[in-house]
């Protein structure tokens, strides 16, 4: 219902602003922008789509190897005491227990193409316990927000976007997104852990206790390295992990006498399908965001925060920011868009410039996620997922803000 309504809001709110700027500025060029922008997303969501169908095609059929092969088994019991507390409703040595697990690891190393892949197979094994198929869990609801707050070890593509803009230290980015993705990360976790009356027993307490101090040696180990080495060691070992995932998968098939291949291809027909169905879900968001932001409506956003921050007299360095910020929980391109933006006019050592780095890579892409994930098993009623996810992206937007005052 929340995503119904900010749907809605988006072409609402864009029409009133082309209204407005026709009417008061004689702007009439704004039809056009708006209806081009809705026709260049459509288009755009259709290419991003056909570009995850490879991808897509790839690791579903490894991921139903390594089901075949046992892995995804034993990677869910090997997290069930933790899992099984947050995911009440998923029972322990279930599929989806080690397809969330692989999820939320490749999201950790930043490996986004093998994350999607991992993330859909994961819904689509809860939606096999779901007894209303339109209607969110609280399972899927609780491994969205988990996504959203997007808690990423090692933000390569924001490295590499800093080192082509000429920065000095590229990865001086590095510590401050790690902190406010944690941030993000455990905020969300605990609000909707009080939603769905999850108890906080020592076992939870005993996980997060460990991923604060993983995260705190990665911080530390990072850190210690010299800074034109943090990209290169970052980069290689997630790599590895990678494709040592794909031999271990493989290898399970094999010990397992499985024909691997012709598991690997049954596996890779169903991400296909997946691809094609996730279609019609991120044309509708796309095309909202591009609207939107194509009517002048983000701008007018922007100025009238700096003006407000102006005003209450605190510092307004961090609002050139703001646009990436606004715009990460619609749409990555669009909030890697604006990232450059703030590089290009400010340069890649500005303090809003690394600001904008901090913000990218605080969280992930709310309604992209929203859209792909509940649109690959036809879920349409999201419940309070929006409103979680949401909570998390301004968390780990505020965070990010606080970091990066305090490193720059």
């Amino acid at each position: 219902m929340v995503l119904n309504w900010i749907w809605i809001a988006f072409f609402a709110v864009a029409f009133l602003m082309a209204l407005g700027r026709t009417l008061v500025d004689g702007d009439l060029q704004v039809w056009s922008d708006v209806m081009n922008a809705s026709f260049d997303q459509a288009a755009f969501a259709f290419e991003v789509s056909l570009g995850l169908t490879g991808v897509l095609t790839l690791w579903m059929g490894i991921m139903k190897v390594g089901e075949r092969g046992g892995v995804i088994e034993f990677f869910g019991r090997l997290i069930s005491p933790f899992f099984s507390r947050l995911f009440p409703g998923v029972p322990k040595g279930h599929p989806a227990m080690g397809a969330i697990f692989m999820n939320i690891s490749a999201n950790m190393l930043g490996l986004d193409n093998a994350a999607t892949p991992m993330g859909l197979r994961a819904m689509q094994e809860m939606q096999t316990l779901n007894p209303n198929k339109d209607t969110a869990t609280d399972a899927m609801i609780m491994f969205l927000v988990l996504n959203s707050s997007g808690l990423c070890l090692v933000p390569i593509s924001i490295m590499m976007y800093r080192a082509q803009g000429g920065a000095a230290n590229p990865t001086d980015v590095f510590v401050p997104i790690l902190i406010a993705t944690a941030i993000a990360t455990l905020v969300g976790l605990g609000a909707l852990c009080l939603r769905q009356r999850i108890r906080m027993d020592r076992v939870i307490w005993s996980w997060l206790g460990g991923i604060a101090a993983f995260v705190a040696l990665v911080t530390w180990f990072f850190s210690s390295l010299p800074a034109d080495k943090v990209q290169v060691y970052s980069t290689f070992f997630a790599n590895v992990i990678l494709f040592a995932v794909i031999i271990a998968f493989l290898g399970a098939g094999v010990r397992r006498r499985l024909r691997v291949y012709d598991v690997f291809i049954e596996g890779a027909r169903d991400g296909f399908k997946t691809a094609v169905m996730i279609i019609p879900y991120l044309v509708a968001i796309l095309v909202a965001i591009g609207m939107f932001r194509a009517s002048g409506a983000l701008d007018v956003l922007t100025g009238w925060v700096e003006s407000c921050v102006a005003w209450l007299g605190f510092d307004t360095q961090w609002v050139g920011a703001l646009p990436t910020m606004l715009m990460k929980p619609l749409s990555g391109s669009g909030s890697c868009a604006m990232m450059l933006d703030v590089m290009k006019a400010n340069g890649a050592d500005a303090f809003v410039s690394k600001l904008a780095a901090a913000v990218r890579g605080s969280t992930d892409t709310t309604f992209y996620i929203l859209a792909v994930y509940f649109g690959s098993v036809g879920v349409t009623k999201t419940r309070y997922a929006a409103g979680y996810a949401l909570l998390a992206d301004l968390t780990g937007a505020v965070a990010a803000v606080a970091v990066a005052y305090c490193f720059f």
